[in-house]
């Protein structure tokens, strides 16, 4: 009886020390996560699993590291309810971040506490969520992108206009010369043309008057003129 009441107390001192308590928690966390400002909300995943440990819902607790502190966001209650809600469905957590900005790119990192336990392996933490929040610096890039494309494209249309004015000022001289030469050229050919038709008209006009004068005196009418 006394081995037995011995046993007890022993089992009754680990107990209250936390060796006896059999309670384990597990938590995990992605280890990073990506998003941008103009989303305006994002939620981060918790998930973790319990043996050993009451039937009771454990106490969900958020914190996040900066370069150089750490805050506490929801421990168990949100400081911000604006900003930070929790929301739980059975083993899966979430962590909802509304109104993002780049400000809050940091370490986010997932508690999990089962009170009733003494066990230390009862309160985990996971790793920690690396949380990138991108948006004006990448719409301020995107815009600097596209108005240096444009000033290109501008620029382009400028030179390709100096370069087409240029060119046509060189030539211009040039082309007129040599629509000089091809008007010259032109009336040189019709002032031979109608040197041409006037030898032909001159050569008929003589075969004409040489067969006139080869006609018989007796055939003529003195009453007729003819202009010869």
């Amino acid at each position: 009886k006394l081995k037995n009441v011995l046993i007890l107390a022993f089992d009754w001192i680990l107990y209250g020390a936390g060796v006896a308590d059999q309670c384990r928690v597990t938590v995990t966390q992605p280890s990073s996560q990506q998003t941008d400002s103009s989303m305006n909300s994002v939620s981060l995943t918790c998930t973790f699993s319990a043996s050993g440990c009451s039937s009771s819902p454990p106490q969900v607790l958020w914190f996040r590291y900066l370069t150089n502190t750490h805050q506490d966001l929801c421990t168990p209650g949100c400081t911000d309810n604006q900003k930070y809600k929790v929301h739980s469905s059975g083993n899966n957590i979430l962590l909802e971040i509304k109104d993002l900005t780049e400000n809050d790119s940091a370490v986010y990192i997932c508690g999990i506490a089962f009170s009733d336990s003494y066990s230390p392996l009862s309160k985990q933490t996971g790793d920690g969520t690396m949380l990138t929040v991108t948006g004006s610096e990448k719409q301020h890039s995107n815009g600097k992108l596209i108005s240096m494309i444009i000033v290109s494209s501008l620029l382009f249309l400028y030179n390709s206009a100096v370069l087409t004015s240029f060119v046509v000022y060189k030539l211009k001289p040039k082309l007129l010369k040599k629509c000089g030469k091809d008007q010259t050229t032109e009336n040189c050919k019709i002032n031979s043309g109608r040197k041409v038709f006037r030898a032909i008209a001159q050569e008929l006009q003589k075969q004409r008057y040489a067969r006139h004068c080869q006609q018989p005196d007796d055939l003529e009418d003195d009453t007729v003129y003819q202009n010869r």
